[in-house]
């Protein structure tokens, strides 16, 4: 295996790992408290890791931090349950996998990706094999929940592009760079979920445990990997893994929870997925050098989130 394909199979396992929320959410965790869940997803994890790494950020990354913790954490959890809370079974995911789409537009201005055809027909590819998969009958659009949608994919797509843009400081591996994301995010969803949703629930063993693979394997390895991949891959390249979160979702719906899968979503599966697997095909670029002034060079990573928006997952 191709030191690329090593790469991609490993940045891979972060969609796939999210696409695992939404069933650990309904089945081990309260009720109700998206903010509360988000909130316990990031912070330990982010703290966990800044104690396994002991490194804090210094000079112009303790901002960069935290805007990037804002874009990929903080901002792109609330907007994202709120458009699942908004909006019918399958509606979120399909305006969240416009992300790609997004990311391809910030790469060609942040970055200097020239856009190439085959990308944006990939992009649309997936697009639609997700909403093949998700999207019901009959389904209704809030403006509100559409908006949230859309802002959740521009930040996660802006966080994307800009984690490829700055790099990492000198001597910073992508562990600590994960883990002052993650502790950011969380601070940021700290008082926004205390102040809607109020003191914490009464938690029981298997809320805790609920909570600790979240934070542990589905946060703080998976963000790991995901931003360890954005790091040696094109960005545009990395957003389109996003489709295998849906994809994941709908087929653990559909083993563990009985949830029916016909033929137009196994269709769906099979053009999302043949788009993810043309998204990795594109020559490799050399690897920038990483330093703080590098310059060099979600979504749609958990839009699965609203596969069956009866719970909201991540």
């Amino acid at each position: 295996m191709s030191r690329k394909a090593a790469t991609v199979a490993l940045t891979a396992l972060a969609p796939i790992s999210w696409g695992s929320t939404y069933f650990v959410t309904t089945e081990f965790l309260p009720a109700d408290r998206p903010l509360f869940t988000g909130l316990m997803r990031a912070l330990p994890a982010g703290l966990l890791l800044l104690a396994l790494t002991r490194k804090l950020p210094r000079g112009a990354w303790w901002w960069k931090s935290a805007v990037l913790g804002a874009l990929n954490i903080g901002a792109f959890f609330p907007l994202l349950f709120l458009a699942a809370y908004r909006l019918p079974g399958g509606v979120a995911a399909v305006v969240g996998s416009v992300g790609p789409l997004f990311v391809v537009g910030l790469a060609a201005l942040l970055l200097g990706e020239k856009p190439a055809a085959r990308t944006l027909l990939t992009a649309v590819a997936a697009a639609f094999g997700v909403s093949l998969v998700v999207l019901k009958a009959g389904a209704a659009f809030d403006l509100i929940g559409v908006g949230a949608g859309l802002l959740s994919s521009l930040s996660m797509s802006a966080g994307v592009v800009l984690t490829k843009r700055w790099g990492r400081p000198e001597g910073v591996g992508s562990l600590a760079l994960t883990g002052w994301q993650l502790t950011a995010g969380g601070l940021v969803i700290l008082p926004v979920a205390f102040l809607i949703e109020g003191a914490p629930p009464a938690l029981t063993g298997t809320h805790l445990a609920g909570y600790a693979y979240l934070a542990v394997g589905n946060t703080a390895v998976s963000y790991f990997l995901w931003f360890r991949g954005i790091e040696r891959l094109g960005a545009s390249s990395v957003t389109l893994l996003g489709p295998l979160s849906p994809i994941t979702a709908a087929v653990i719906g559909w083993v563990a929870l009985g949830q029916a899968l016909g033929p137009v979503q196994v269709v769906g599966m099979v053009i999302a997925f043949g788009a993810t697997l043309v998204g990795q095909t594109a020559p490799a670029k050399p690897a920038p050098a990483l330093t703080s002034f590098s310059s060099a060079e979600k979504n749609g990573q958990e839009v699965s989130m609203d596969l069956e928006v009866s719970g909201v997952r991540r």
